[in-house]
């Protein structure tokens, strides 16, 4: 199961308050209860869609994990503004998604939520949440190592692209025969200058006056 799939769950039908024990419109306080019932879960958002609700409190009965007993309730979140004005029908059918980060409380091992809708507008005579859903949370799977990633990784050895070079084996001879004569070059070069008029090393005065 992932993020984009809900779990199963009871929506009850809607509960609409009555003040005292008159009956009719004129009896509605503007509170309605709608009761959500699941089995466990941690929840990591709430998706709905308005029907001219003003405000929503989100109460959750919830279990501690480490603790056996009955279960308590506890307020996540409290008057939730979902129209612009309660008058006008500003935001009266968006959808909404309220995730687990806006919540007061970590909204884990759940088996009951309770939307309690407000609606202090005459102008409203029925309000409602529809199509409400419930996803859960799961942890993120812990990163690999860095060892463990490298020794996943699968090495291929690929040969060189020589196409267009020389053949190595050719430019090493020749190389070698370029050193072999440059050594004997070395081995030949003669330190003795050459000069026009000198002799032996000396120069001799009836040549130098003949020119």
């Amino acid at each position: 199961m992932n993020h984009s799939e809900s779990v199963d769950c009871t929506v009850k039908p809607p509960v609409f308050l009555q003040i005292g024990d008159a009956k009719g419109d004129s009896a509605r306080s503007g509170v309605c209860v709608v009761d959500d019932l699941a089995t466990d879960i941690n929840i990591e958002k709430i998706t709905f869609k308005n029907y001219y609700t003003a405000y929503v409190t989100i109460r959750l009965l919830r279990r501690k994990a480490e603790k056996e007993g009955s279960a308590k309730w506890c307020t996540a979140l409290r008057d939730l503004a979902l129209m612009d004005n309660p008058h006008t029908e500003g935001g009266s059918q968006n959808y909404f998604s309220i995730h687990r980060r806006q919540m007061q409380v970590e909204p884990d091992h759940v088996e009951s939520l309770r939307l309690i809708l407000r609606q202090p507008s005459s102008a409203w005579r029925l309000f409602n949440l529809e199509e409400i859903r419930l996803f859960p949370h799961k942890e993120p799977a812990p990163e690999k190592e860095v060892s463990d990633w490298l020794s996943n990784l699968i090495v291929v050895k690929q040969p060189p692209d020589l196409e267009g070079l020389p053949d190595p084996q050719t430019v090493s001879s020749s190389i070698q025969q370029m050193w072999a004569l440059t050594e004997v070059m070395q081995a030949n070069r003669t330190t003795a200058s050459i000069g026009r008029f000198d002799v032996d090393g000396c120069y001799d005065i009836n040549l130098l006056s003949l020119t």
